[in-house]
């Protein structure tokens, strides 16, 4: 899809960054901040993304299949996944903050109302699946379904019932906060 980049003046590169950097780092900077990170990290990655796509496009052998956008976004992904595992490996525990407190944890009693609402069966596939770990075929059998393929669709459609409750009454992750 794309093809070799030539940009012979520094105002050319700079309108090409520029471009760049409107069309992808957005999403970038959200995928960072999802994950745990500062804007200053996500613009560090970005900036580290822009160098390989730059050095990838001038190559002769530059063979990108996908959007500038989509294939800047998977550097980005990639370059902060691996900073990300290399500091999580190498911080000491020591260096931890440890707060005082519990962080504040959802409301067992508000949960269960919701997902009550998906109704009994739905809560026993649920319960299979996420707290019994059972496997789709066992889970499948048990539950009278003909196949691995439809016990996984009826998990599904339990779970956007949950999801429906939920948005029919506007809820967000603190009214489930005690």
């Amino acid at each position: 899809m794309a093809e070799q980049v030539v940009l012979k003046s520094a105002t050319d590169r700079e309108a090409f960054f520029i471009g760049l950097y409107k069309k992808a780092f957005p999403a970038v900077a959200r995928y960072v901040a999802r994950m745990g990170g500062t804007f200053e990290q996500a613009q560090d990655v970005f900036q580290d993304a822009l160098v390989v796509y730059y050095e990838k496009t001038i190559s002769p052998q530059a063979d990108i299949r996908v959007s500038e956008k989509a294939y800047l976004l998977g550097i980005a992904r990639h370059l902060w996944n691996r900073a990300y595992k290399v500091v999580g490996k190498n911080q000491p525990l020591d260096d931890t903050d440890i707060p005082a407190e519990q962080d504040e944890q959802p409301s067992a009693g508000k949960l269960m109302h919701y997902l009550e609402t998906a109704g009994r069966k739905c809560m026993e596939l649920l319960r299979a699946y996420y707290y019994d770990y059972l496997p789709v075929g066992d889970v499948a059998q048990q539950f009278g379904y003909n196949g691995e393929r439809s016990a996984t669709v009826a998990k599904y459609k339990c779970l956007e019932k949950v999801r429906d409750t939920a948005k029919q009454n506007s809820l967000s992750y603190a009214d489930f906060i005690e």
